[in-house]
């Protein structure tokens, strides 16, 4: 049975106001170290909006792909916005 409790919290990337680039390899890095199961990502959008862009759902279809080849689950990704939050996974976007 797996739990899903929370090994670590690791802020991988800092991006401007407007974007950050980021490559799907590094979010597991860490992962693949700690031989960890499972990982949710979770980023900001500094305007206030949890809603996910046409680039969030994107990036959130790669990490899924590359999770399923390092045998990784990506449990969700979240998007954090003045006091609201928005699950890709709940919404349907990025996931299969």
């Amino acid at each position: 049975m797996t739990w899903n409790q929370v090994l670590a919290i690791s802020q991988l990337y800092k991006g401007s106001v407007s974007t950050s680039l980021i490559r799907v390899s590094e979010l597991f890095r860490e992962a693949v170290r700690e031989n960890c199961p499972a990982l949710v990502v979770v980023h900001n959008h500094p305007s206030g909006d949890p809603n996910p862009s046409p680039e969030d759902i994107k990036i959130t279809e790669q990490i899924v792909k590359a999770g399923k080849l390092l045998d990784i689950e990506v449990l969700d990704h979240l998007i954090i916005g003045h006091q609201r939050y928005v699950s890709l996974k709940e919404r349907g976007l990025g996931f299969d």
